[in-house]
């Protein structure tokens, strides 16, 4: 079956040599090449019209195409011009393991397969981008390969079936991946976890790139519709911090600010216990706490976000209805 690998790019100086080097040095060359640009400002497309193409029989050309707008209007129109029964999907700004595409087509072997979930791993190069992975990425022992969905860093579709779920949602610019995977497990359709296929994804560099992306996933969530258990106990815990900060402060009590103090030692002990086993150095006793803080802010943020835009256009389409009664 021919296969066809689309990502996006947008503004990817500094990653997309390395990535398409990782897509070059592949075991199983996939059988065309298509990157759409959106919008990017800096060198990237020099980057991808110079490069030159390894000493290879058969390397596919690259087929760099420009549509303005977000990642899922970039990856459709990759997917609409594309030839290939089988889409493999990836993300600049990480590297492809060599044998990425030949793990993460076989599975089609059996017709039965529509879809093929790969895994990821950290890329982290220092301390504080080992401590933010587990935040991130779903960790090797906690993988539950029945219950694994896709994510456009490292995935696999039929056409077909990404025609029958009539392409990624172009309304959604956070997090658009996750609610694709929801509607391919929603709708029925056969997903297959290959622990083999691998990418490498580099976490962000900074706290505040931190809290962007986590930002960014839960106003991506709301906006998709999506509410995670996880997000509802993070509110539960916040706003009973709250009452109890409001209650100690009106009533001058000690007890409840002891109660408070206790409480926010016992959270960051907790922070460190689930993940210093990833780390395993000294300095994840401060980097993780900083990073439950940080992402617990940016979900609370990005979901009240999403919440009051959901109400808000919930009015004014009210309003316009009324106008015209």
């Amino acid at each position: 079956m021919k296969t066809s690998l689309i990502c996006t790019v947008l503004n990817e100086e500094k990653t997309i040599s390395s990535f398409l080097e990782s897509i070059f040095q592949q075991s199983k060359l996939p059988d065309e090449i298509i990157i759409v640009d959106g919008g990017s400002i800096d060198e990237t497309v020099n980057k991808i019209s110079e490069l030159k193409f390894p000493d290879r029989k058969n390397v596919p050309n690259i087929k760099l195409l420009f549509k303005d707008g977000n990642r899922s209007v970039g990856r459709n129109e990759a997917i609409e011009k594309s030839s290939g029964e089988i889409l493999l999907i990836t993300d600049a700004g990480c590297i492809l393991d060599k044998d990425w595409t030949k793990h993460i087509n076989y599975p089609f072997i059996d017709k039965n397969v529509d879809v093929v979930a790969g895994y990821y791993k950290s890329g982290a190069k220092n301390v504080f981008q080992k401590c933010l992975t587990p935040y991130v990425l779903v960790m090797e022992d906690k993988v539950n390969k029945d219950d694994f969905l896709p994510a456009t860093r490292s995935m696999a579709i039929r056409k077909t079936v990404w025609e029958k779920l009539k392409g990624f949602d172009e309304k959604l610019s956070h997090n658009e991946d996750y609610a694709f995977a929801n509607k391919i497990k929603e709708k029925g359709f056969k997903i297959i976890f290959s622990k083999s296929a691998i990418i490498t994804w580099i976490p962000r560099g900074t706290l505040k790139q931190a809290f962007i992306m986590f930002f960014r996933f839960a106003l991506g969530d709301i906006q998709a519709n999506i509410i995670r258990k996880k997000v509802i106990y993070i509110f539960v815990r916040y706003v009973f911090a709250l009452l109890v900060l409001l209650a100690a402060t009106i009533t001058g009590s000690l007890l409840l600010f002891r109660f408070l103090i206790i409480g926010f030692l016992v959270y960051s002990i907790w922070a460190i216990w689930k993940n210093y086993k990833y780390v395993k150095d000294v300095k994840a006793i401060i980097y993780l706490p900083l990073f439950q803080f940080t992402s617990d802010l940016a979900v609370l943020f990005g979901s009240s976000l999403g919440f009051m835009q959901k109400v808000g256009s919930r009015k004014f389409l009210e309003a316009v209805s009324l106008l015209k009664k």
